[in-house]
């Protein structure tokens, strides 16, 4: 096949493609020389800095290991732990001197409210009790406790009269069997009923705070043994294993004063052959007071508390009358208030009374020990 082109085209085209190889050629010889250049220029200074950074290292290595140089470090190591200590323990003493500071401020607004608790009745509970806030008789036993000044569970009124009697009066013939002076106890019962931590006046007669305590007794709305308890305590009379299982069922402030007053009259009865009371008498003078069946309440009693009340109250618009004078008849006689209610004698309770008299301490095992010097 015969050629399109002229002789004079291929001659330029020939020359062209000869020229261009060559100069590729020295383009590509004169590119490997730079590359090599490049990488010979990168190595040397990779290796200058690897030499540079290991010198370095070197250095401070040496420095390091110079003893001048370790003490230095070592004090300054001593001197950041010891001021990091010092920094803990200040702060570990002022979060525990904030504590006890807050710690002591609770306890102090705790104390106050409990104080608080202890000797207010609001006006709500004064209606439902019908009482003043400041009466001792005539009030559950629960509230007395809780408006005294004192950690006891008893009664002030009961353990200021059983001192007073173990220390001078267990002597004393007929106590708590004598009515005592109804004049003297009706101002003791105002004196309580206007502050609850009164103590006693000296020199009185035993006989008359045996009678304060059987008054005060008397006045309880319920029974210190309760009357849900009546029937057990008094089914139980001869055992003193079921006695004193069905008395941990007590509210504690029944129990704890329950206790008390058995043992002051196990006190009693320890000195029969001088005051004639035994534990038989004892427990017929003091079950109508300690035990009784609901609807069966000694209201006669009331008239020692409330003939005291009624002339504390009148006692300003007639100061010239007395407490004593307004049991008084037309002819200047005197009304005798009875130490019994005229119901029919319960001798079931006068039993269980006996039997936590006569064997108070195996009844009552759990129970602090009362003791009096």
């Amino acid at each position: 096949m015969s050629s399109h082109f002229s002789p004079q085209w291929q001659d330029r085209a020939s020359g062209f493609f000869s020229s261009s190889g060559a100069r590729l050629k020295e383009a590509g010889s004169n590119a490997g020389i730079f590359m090599g250049e490049v990488a010979k220029d990168a190595k040397g200074n990779v290796v200058q800095v690897a030499g540079r950074v290991g010198s370095i290292v070197k250095s401070r290595w040496s420095l390091l290991q110079q003893p001048s140089t370790r003490h230095a470090v070592q004090e300054r190591l001593i001197e950041a732990a010891a001021s990091t200590g010092s920094f803990l323990r200040k702060g570990i003493s002022e979060t525990k001197d904030k504590v006890y500071v807050g710690k002591t401020k609770v306890e102090e607004v705790a104390k106050m409210t409990a104080q608080k608790s202890k000797t207010v009745l609001t006006d709500i509970e004064r209606w439902q009790k019908g009482v003043a806030s400041t009466d001792a008789f005539g009030v559950p036993i629960e509230i007395t406790v809780q408006r005294q000044q004192a950690t006891s569970a008893v009664p002030h009124i009961l353990v200021k009269c059983a001192d007073y009697l173990v220390l001078s009066g267990l002597n004393s013939p007929n106590l708590f069997k004598s009515e005592g002076d109804k004049k003297v106890v009706q101002q003791l019962i105002s004196l309580y009923n206007s502050d609850l931590n009164s103590s006693l006046p000296d020199g009185m007669n035993p006989l008359d705070a045996a009678a304060l305590a059987k008054c005060y007794l008397a006045s309880l709305p319920e029974p210190l043994t309760t009357f849900k308890l009546y029937e057990d305590i008094r089914s139980a009379r001869s055992s003193i294993n079921a006695m004193r299982n069905i008395l941990k069922n007590l509210p504690n402030v029944n129990y704890m004063t329950l206790e008390y007053i058995t043992a002051l009259l196990l006190h009693v009865s320890q000195k029969s052959l001088v005051n004639k009371m035994d534990v038989r008498t004892l427990a017929m003078e003091m079950a109508p007071v300690i035990m009784w069946e609901q609807g069966h309440k000694p209201d006669l009693y009331k008239q020692y508390w409330s003939s005291a009340e009624k002339n504390q109250k009148s006692s300003e618009s007639l100061p010239t009358y007395s407490a004593w004078d307004m049991l008084e008849e037309e002819d200047g006689t005197v009304d005798p208030v009875p130490l019994d209610d005229g119901v029919p004698i319960d001798y079931g309770a006068i039993e269980a009374i006996q039997c936590l008299i006569e064997h108070h301490n195996a009844i009552f095992t759990d129970a602090n020990e009362t003791i009096w010097s």
